[in-house]
């Protein structure tokens, strides 16, 4: 066996994740490893997994040992549902999109990233998958955009950076109509690099990092960082959009029928919001 045994990373006692690290026994180099340990809520995330997947992604960034970070969920039925509907609906909403966005996080990293994706990838779980340098599938996966669905609005390189991925008529569609695929079509439309059985997935994965770990790792490093040049020109206007389009959004009834249908297990009503908006415009 070339690698040793994943081991916690000291100093990192965390909630929501799981932060461990490994070493290849003759490349010499490590791979980090952040697990979102919320399986009971389908891996979503809250500010507080924000928080600690920062602190764990910051550490590998930093750690001149570690060739590459792997991503994951826990459990085989989802990488990541998004952002927690229920904490959502607690009023923290628009603090989610601007405190370290797990999105920028991967940003931030130098190393380069592997989303190992298992089950469900679906919302800020999705963009978060194809925002990766790569993307590793089990063949259980799902991807697929839920904001239109329950008002949860995304804007900016987030959705931008979908067309570089996928090509644009495609990236519409994903994000617009909410569809969901399965692993083989990610495969197809170039979503995800590799599809592997569930059981293979850590094995694929593994391949992968000894072959980035066999690479000269600051080469790597100015090689993200120069694709990433790509993504920068677009992350100026991040949020941009909604501020300017719905400037309250986040107090609007319509965001807020959204993960309130969600919850009462319906579907949502948005245009009877808009009608009733009308007919009180009218009153006026």
């Amino acid at each position: 066996m070339a690698w040793t045994k994943w081991e916690n990373v000291a100093g990192f006692d965390f909630k929501d994740i799981i932060y461990e690290k490994k070493y290849h026994t003759e490349l010499e180099g490590g791979v980090a490893r952040v697990t979102i340990n919320r399986p009971d809520k389908l891996n979503s995330f809250t500010n507080l997994t924000q928080d600690e997947m920062f602190r764990a992604v910051d550490d590998a960034s930093h750690d001149s040992l570690i060739g590459a970070v792997v991503l994951t969920g826990a459990g085989d039925k989802a990488f990541s549902a998004g952002g927690d509907v229920g904490w959502e609906a607690t009023g923290l909403r628009e603090q989610f999109y601007w405190r370290y966005p797990p999105n920028q996080i991967v940003r931030m990293c130098r190393k380069p990233i592997i989303a190992a994706v298992k089950g469900w990838a679906i919302g800020g779980g999705h963009h978060l998958a194809y925002v990766c340098d790569f993307t590793i599938a089990a063949d259980n996966a799902k991807f697929g955009q839920n904001g239109p669905r329950v008002a949860s609005p995304a804007d900016g390189y987030l959705v931008a950076y979908l067309t570089r991925v996928v090509g644009a008529k495609k990236a519409r569609e994903i994000w617009m109509l909410c569809r969901r695929y399965n692993a083989q079509q990610a495969l197809e439309m170039g979503l995800v690099n590799a599809v592997v059985p569930l059981d293979k997935l850590d094995e694929e994965v593994d391949k992968w990092c000894e072959e980035i770990l066999s690479l000269s790792p600051g080469c790597l490093e100015i090689l993200k960082a120069s694709f990433d040049m790509d993504i920068d020109y677009m992350s100026g206007s991040y949020g941009q959009m909604s501020r300017v389009m719905y400037p309250d959004w986040f107090d609007s009834k319509e965001c807020k029928e959204g993960p309130k249908a969600f919850m009462e297990k319906r579907k949502p009503d948005f245009w009877k919001i808009r009608k009733a908006e009308i007919e009180a415009k009218k009153k006026r």
